[in-house]
């Protein structure tokens, strides 16, 4: 008869550090059930970000570790996932049917933070997520062309219903306007509309909405930073000195009004030629690991100047739906996942669980 200890077990699974969370499950608190029953087995593990494509894995590895466990014959591994929401800045009022507003930033325009936005959305559906989008990018909404959606959102009541494409909700500017009609507005004005659309859209049970933000570090994105309620802000640069100088000015931004910086993207990390392979750092090198080092945040990946990137955008079909097993949409599933797993050690929100307590002079 076997003697196999729930110590023994734990111990096994504490030798396993995850990739996402880095640190172990038990320490991680993902733990949450181990039976035994006899030589056998069956661990429950829940986690905090979504992980559709890292389970299998995950389950082989853990799998490996607990039937190493002298006396296991056999060990089942059970792994959900549980997306909760987490605190936002003071004062700072949580979106109705929105969990988590991950907002999408960059210092400059044309570093590919709008096609690092959806393929993000894409990525956390993909993994099992309820996702939506938010284009805020008012002056030049691209999030409609890359979506692949042509048409205006309905009104029902007060309340905009999002556009769904691909299993993300979304809303922008752009459903409003012609492609081609400028937006000749003031400061004041884009806010005002950015907040209605956050605020008026019918957002229905969103583990994260991802927001698509505009470009730069002025008014408008400081005023949104500092009244949406952001649960954590990524930030995307190239590798050249230009863009980084700017993506810092970004990435302090967000400090200064208490948004958490879950990590860096890196675009055009990379150029692969499409003829003969050759690879070449067009844009220099090491700059977002150098940005990340710095000021003590993720490295969250780095994507390669690569012209499919760019077609499937346009064509309305991003990498991560158009090519789904392809080496790109690989990547924007790991930096989903890396981002989520940051997010999910974070403060959790428990005010929308507690009621409101208004105390009356009688």
């Amino acid at each position: 008869m076997s003697n196999v200890t729930e110590q023994q077990v734990e111990s096994a699974i504490k030798g396993y550090v995850d990739a996402y969370l880095e640190q172990d499950l038990v320490e991680a608190k993902s733990v949450k059930n181990i039976a035994i029953d006899g030589d056998k087995v069956t661990v429950d593990i829940l986690l905090g970000f979504p992980s559709d494509g890292y389970r299998a894995e995950l389950t082989e590895s853990l799998k490996q570790k607990v039937e190493a466990v002298d006396g296991v014959s056999s060990a089942t591994i059970n792994i959900s996932h549980r997306i909760d929401a987490h605190s936002v800045q003071k004062g700072v009022t949580p979106i109705e049917g929105v969990k988590n507003i991950i907002a999408v930033a960059s210092g400059k325009g044309g570093v590919g933070k709008s096609t690092t936005t959806v393929n993000l959305a894409l990525a956390l559906a993909a993994e099992g997520a309820k996702v939506g989008i938010l284009d805020a990018d008012i002056y030049g909404p691209s999030q409609p062309r890359m979506m692949g959606i042509n048409k205006k959102p309905e009104q029902v009541g007060d309340k905009l219903e999002p556009l769904v494409n691909y299993g993300v909700q979304t809303m922008s500017i752009g459903y409003m306007i012609e492609e081609d009609t400028p937006m000749i507005w003031r400061g004041p004005m884009v806010t005002q509309a950015l907040e209605q659309l956050l605020n008026d859209t019918h957002w229905q049970d969103l583990d994260y909405l991802v927001v698509d933000m505009p470009p730069g570090t002025g008014d408008t994105q400081l005023t949104l930073a500092q009244k949406v309620p952001v649960a954590g802000a990524v930030i995307v640069t190239t590798p050249q000195d230009i863009a980084l100088i700017d993506a810092k000015k970004g990435l302090k931004m967000f400090e200064k009004v208490d948004v958490p910086v879950l990590g860096i993207v890196e675009n055009m990390s990379i150029h692969i030629c499409s003829s003969c392979g050759h690879e070449e750092h067009v844009f220099g090198t090491g700059g977002g690991d150098k940005m990340a080092e710095e000021f003590d945040v993720d490295m969250l990946g780095a994507l390669p100047l690569d012209i499919h990137i760019r077609e499937q955008s346009d064509s309305g079909k991003p990498s991560v739906v158009a090519d789904p097993d392809g080496r790109i949409a690989q990547i924007y599933r790991q930096v989903a996942r890396r981002m989520a797993a940051k997010l999910s050690k974070r403060a959790k929100e428990y005010g929308h669980k507690f009621p409101n307590i208004v105390i009356q002079n009688s």
